[in-house]
């Protein structure tokens, strides 16, 4: 049974301004609400609506891919806003499988580093599902949180965006993907980031996700 534990001190969460005019639609690929909450409310103040995509196979273990799809699906739907999850896929067989599925993906990589080979092949793992996700959705343009990460290298992410632009759009006679790979750091995002953190009480995961990111000041993960 999948745990449905959602850690957040705060049953409301403060909303962005709303806006009644047709906003532009863009597919925020998700990894959590931390990582989503600044992005979210800087987008729905300059004329866009995001559709937040939460995919995420790397996660480990179960009950931390719960935690995270839990608080930014309840987050997200107390704005007004679309989330779209794969576990609600008609293909979906369970998280066992999903995450075994990612753990194919990067076999051989596993001693990588932070910022190595890894990362880079999980980023093009999920931006391709973004990719195809917002093509299904008729929506032309993506973008990811992971760009928001002090964590991650900004060109790795913007490298496997493109990439994944770049498939998605090899299938078909024109482009119907564009990849947005705007720095989310900056412009002052990193410090209203934190600041909505506290605000809403978010539970601030301590590692990216999988079970060989978790640094010697985390909690220690149960073995794979």
């Amino acid at each position: 049974m999948a745990p449905t534990r959602l850690i957040s001190k705060s049953s409301s969460f403060p909303q962005p301004k709303k806006h009644t005019l047709t906003m532009k639609k863009v597919l925020l690929h998700s990894c959590c609400a931390p990582c989503s909450s600044a992005i979210i409310e800087w987008m729905m103040n300059n004329g866009i609506t995001p559709v937040v995509y939460y995919c995420n196979p790397n996660i480990y273990p179960e009950e931390e891919y719960y935690i995270r799809k839990n608080e930014i699906t309840k987050y997200v739907k107390e704005l007004g806003l679309q989330i779209i999850d794969d576990d609600s896929n008609e293909n979906w067989k369970g998280w066992n499988c999903y995450h075994n599925s990612w753990l194919k993906e990067i076999e051989g990589m596993e001693s990588e580093p932070e910022r190595g080979l890894r990362c880079l092949k999980c980023f093009k793992v999920r931006l391709l599902h973004a990719a195809e996700v917002a093509v299904r959705e008729g929506i032309d343009s993506f973008t990811t949180t992971l760009a928001s990460s002090r964590w991650k290298s900004i060109e790795q992410i913007n490298e496997a965006g493109q990439w994944a632009a770049d498939t998605v759009n090899a299938r078909f006679s024109s482009p119907r993907i564009s990849f947005d790979g705007r720095n989310w750091r900056k412009g002052g995002l990193q410090q209203r980031r934190n600041e909505l953190l506290k605000q809403n009480g978010f539970y601030n995961q301590l590692y990216c996700g999988c079970e060989f990111s978790f640094r010697p000041q985390s909690p220690q993960l149960p073995q794979p």
